[in-house]
């Protein structure tokens, strides 16, 4: 059987979703995997350099904020 897509990327099964709200380490690594290109997305912006160049960075600590966030919600969901 074919895996379902949204916008031609694949969805995490059902059974890796269930996995890591049951705790398992491996599969919340796989949801943040699976997520991390859109964390990234949300967390780039835009430093300005002293010659006034810009320079377009991931704020890997709002990056990291976000993974925490993440993390705690999927594990604690009831």
């Amino acid at each position: 059987m074919k895996q379902p897509t949204f916008y031609g990327r694949e969805l995490l099964p059902l059974s890796v979703i269930e996995a890591a709200r049951a705790g398992d380490p491996l599969a919340v690594e796989s949801v943040l995997r699976y997520y991390d290109g859109y964390m990234n997305k949300l967390c780039t912006r835009t430093l300005y350099d002293l010659d006034g160049l810009p320079h377009v960075r991931v704020d890997e600590y709002m990056k990291h904020r976000l993974q925490a966030k993440l993390t705690e919600v999927i594990v604690n969901k009831k």
